[in-house]
């Protein structure tokens, strides 16, 4: 097998065996690609694997990892951020080859991660997201309208991923319990607390579902279309995208935001650091203690802004 074959095997084990979202999967094949091309191969994994010239897995280097590197941010320019998610990928895939016994070493381990530039996480205040900022919904509401408020209570109140919403089901939401079994990233399960507001609220919602012909079943997804799919992430993105503008924020709109600040208002409050781990589902404690510089971030701002002798 060639080097875009143990690719092309990497991108299908990501997708089908560790179940990342197709999102992830396609970063993926874009910096694994892009690598490809770096040592002068065909511009996809597929196309590769039918050349003769196609590179021999003894390609995939420490040397030439980081001449790929050299070349990302003295030739192309690229912003630390971005390389930094192409060495991610390279990394990752060293970490398969190494599963699957192919290798013994992954040639990626030992190349630096750029340093990335510190910035503030994009959040909005406590204020911002109180109950009387949303409007009333009308009488008797739209199906999308109510969608919309389920999604915020998973998002901001319980911390979900937009990918995590898309790909629920009803069978584990248990409202008795208020409790939500979350499936996320690498096929990891998690369970967080429901909001009173997502209890008051879902029973509606699955109603309506009903009422237009969505006929939801105890495995089937929460997001359900007409045509008995989930909805697109980009459907249900709009829908926080709308919802943020109607309350009046002027920022980025995003699901993302309101996870930052989900986890940004629970530290304020005094939640531990390893309860906000958990409830977001991240792997390495140091992912979520980005929020704890926000922490600080905010109350520098706040002092400057206020104190007579700052």
């Amino acid at each position: 097998m060639n080097l875009p074959e143990y690719i092309e095997q990497f991108l299908q084990y990501i997708a089908e065996r560790r179940r990342f979202s197709p999102r992830t999967v396609d970063t993926y094949r874009k910096s694994l690609v892009k690598f490809l091309e770096h040592l002068g191969g065909a511009p996809s994994p597929a196309t590769n694997a039918d050349a003769g010239n196609a590179p021999a897995l003894s390609a995939f280097s420490e040397m030439n990892v980081k001449g790929f590197v050299w070349d990302l941010k003295m030739k192309q320019k690229l912003a630390p951020t971005s390389i930094c998610e192409h060495l991610a990928a390279l990394k990752s895939f060293g970490k398969y080859l190494i599963k699957s016994k192919t290798l013994e070493k992954n040639p990626a381990e030992n190349v630096p991660m750029p340093k990335r530039p510190k910035r503030l996480v994009n959040v909005l205040g406590q204020k911002d997201l109180a109950e009387e900022k949303f409007p009333e919904l009308p009488d008797p509401p739209t199906l999308q309208q109510v969608r919309a408020r389920i999604l915020l209570e998973l998002i901001y109140g319980s911390g979900l991923r937009i990918s995590e919403c898309q790909s629920l089901t009803w069978d584990r939401i248990d409202t008795s319990a208020k409790l939500v079994r979350v499936l996320g990233k690498g096929n990891k399960e998690r369970i967080v607390p429901l909001t009173e507001s997502f209890i008051e609220r879902i029973a509606t919602f699955k109603q309506m579902e009903v009422e237009a012909g969505h006929l939801p079943t105890a495995t089937g997804y929460v997001f359900l279309s007409e045509d008995g799919k989930p909805f697109g992430l980009r459907t249900l993105r709009n829908d926080i995208h709308d919802l943020l503008r109607e309350i009046g924020w002027e920022g980025k709109a995003s699901p993302h935001v309101l996870r930052h600040s989900f986890a940004t208002h629970l530290l304020e409050n005094g939640a531990e650091i390893m309860s906000v781990k958990e409830m977001l589902g991240h792997s390495n404690i140091s992912t979520t203690q980005v929020y704890t510089h926000v922490n600080a971030e905010r109350l520098r701002a706040a002092f400057k802004k206020t104190h007579p002798r700052a």
